[in-house]
C-alpha cells in the first residue's frame, strides 16, 4: 500500500502540474492555448486508453515491469518537451508518452496489484490510501513546480519532474507479492476475455463508466484551465498553484474518508454523494466574488471530492466481479474518465479562445455533475460480507 501509494504521488504530482506549464510554453514558443490545451486533452485520453492495456498485462504478467518502462516513459516524455516544442512536438511528447507512462503506474494497476494481496473487507480502504497518495503528490508538486518556473524557466522544471519520476522504479519492488486466495464463494475462474464480455452486459458497470465519464471531464478541465481562469481574474501565478495544491491536499482527507466508509456503507451512495456535492460547490463558486480566498476556498471543498470517487468505483468494480481480473476491468472504468477528461480539456480551451472565459464549461460541469450522481442510484450492489468481529 505505501509504495502503491508513493507511486502514485509522483506519476500523479506531475501529471496533475502540466496545466502551471501552459502560460510559460504559450509565451515562449511558436504554440497557442488552443494547440497545447489540445495536446494536454490527447494526454488526458490516453492516460486513459493506455490502462486497460497494461492493466490486462498486469493481471496476466505481474505489475512491476509495468510499472518501471511506465516510469521510463513517463520522464522520457517530459524532458522531450523541452527540446520539441512544435505543436505535433508537444502532443507526442505531453500527449502521448508522458501521458502513456503515467497511466502504466496509475490506479488500475496500483490498485489491482495491491487488492489481490488483501482480504476483501480491507480493499476498498487500500484504494482510498493509495488514492490519498496522488493526492499527497498533487499537493507537494504544484507549489514545487511553479517555484521552479518562476525561478528558472520552465525548461527546467519540466527536466526537474522528469527527474523525480524516475523515483517510480525501486518502488515498483514492491508489487511484487502474492496474491491471496479468493473468498469462499467466489466465482469460479475464468479467461479475461470471458470476463470482460460479462462485465459489458451488465448494466451496472455501464452506469459506473457514465459517472467516470463525468468526473473525467470535471477533474481535466479544472487541472488544466484553473490557472486560465485565475489569470481572467488579474490574480497572480501563485494563486493557481496554491490551489492545485490545496486540492490534492484536501483530497487526501476524501479520498480516506470514502475508503473507510467504503467498509460499513453502500458504495453507490457514497459515489452519488460526492458527485451532488461537486455540482453545489461549484455553483457556490459561480455566486461568489472571484478573488483569492474564494478560490482557495473552493479548492478545499472541491478537493474533498477530487478523486473520492476512485475507492468506492474500484471497491464497486471489485464488489462486482472479483479482485482477479480488477486490473483491466477497473482500467477501462478509466478509459471512460479519460475520454471525458479529453473533452474536459479541449473543451475548456474552445471556450476560452472563442467566449473569452469559461462561464458555460462551468455551468456544463455543474449540470453533469448532478447526472452523474442520479447514475450511482441504480447501480447493483450487494453487500459486501465483513468478518465477524466476535
Amino acid at each position: 500500500m505505501l509504495s502503491s501509494a508513493a507511486i502514485l504521488a509522483l506519476t500523479m504530482g506531475a501529471r496533475q502540474s502540466l496545466g502551471l506549464f501552459i502560460q510559460p510554453i504559450v509565451g515562449s514558443t511558436a504554440t497557442n492555448v488552443v494547440s497545447l490545451s489540445f495536446a494536454l486533452a490527447i494526454g488526458q485520453f490516453v492516460w486513459g486508453a493506455v490502462q486497460p492495456v497494461f492493466g490486462a498485462i498486469a493481471d496476466k504478467t505481474g505489475s512491476v515491469a509495468v510499472v518501471v518502462w511506465g516510469g521510463l516513459l513517463m520522464a522520457a516524455g517530459l524532458g522531450a518537451a523541452t527540446m520539441f516544442t512544435s505543436d505535433l512536438g508537444l502532443t507526442v511528447t505531453l500527449g502521448v508518452m508522458s501521458a502513456a507512462g503515467a497511466g502504466a503506474g496509475a490506479f488500475s494497476i496500483l490498485i489491482g496489484a495491491t487488492s489481490r494481496q488483501l482480504p476483501p473487507e480491507r480493499r476498498a480502504f487500500a484504494a482510498g490510501f493509495i488514492n490519498a497518495g496522488g493526492s499527497f503528490g498533487q499537493f507537494v508538486f504544484a507549489p514545487i513546480a511553479q517555484a521552479l518556473i518562476a525561478a528558472f524557466g520552465w525548461v527546467a522544471a519540466m527536466w526537474s519532474m522528469a527527474a523525480t519520476t524516475l523515483l517510480t522504479l525501486p518502488l515498483a519492488r514492491a508489487l511484487g507479492g502474492a496474491a491471496l486466495p479468493e473468498p469462499a464463494g467466489a466465482p469460479a475462474p475464468i479467461t479475461l476475455s470471458e470476463q470482460i464480455a460479462i462485465a459489458l452486459r451488465d448494466r451496472s458497470y455501464w452506469l459506473l463508466h457514465l459517472g467516470f465519464f463525468t468526473c473525467g471531464l470535471h477533474i481535466a478541465f479544472l487541472v488544466t484551465h484553473l490557472p486560465g481562469e485565475v489569470a481572467l481574474c488579474g490574480l497572480p501565478a501563485g494563486v493557481s498553484a496554491t490551489s492545485l495544491a490545496l486540492i490534492g491536499l484536501f483530497n487526501i482527507a476524501g479520498s480516506l474518508t470514502a475508503g473507510s466508509l467504503g467498509q460499513r456503507m453502500r458504495m453507490k451512495t457514497i459515489l452519488a454523494a460526492v458527485y451532488a456535492l461537486r455540482a453545489l460547490f461549484i455553483g457556490l463558486f459561480l455566486l461568489l466574488p472571484r478573488t483569492a480566498l474564494t478560490f482557495y476556498l473552493f479548492a478545499a471543498a472541491l478537493g474533498f471530492t477530487w478523486l473520492a470517487t476512485v475507492p468506492p468505483t474500484a471497491g464497486l468494480v471489485g464488489k462486482l466481479f472479483g479482485s482477479r481480473y480488477l486490473g483491466t476491468l477497473f482500467g477501462l472504468t478509466l478509459l471512460s474518465h479519460q475520454i471525458g477528461g479529453f473533452f474536459g480539456a479541449w473543451l475548456g480551451g474552445i471556450a476560452i479562445s472563442r467566449f473569452g472565459d469559461y462561464s458555460w464549461m462551468w455551468i456544463a460541469d455543474m449540470a453533469l455533475a448532478l447526472l452523474a450522481a442520479l447514475f450511482c442510484l441504480p447501480v447493483r450492489e450487494a453487500r459486501l460480507a465483513l468478518p465477524n468481529p466476535a
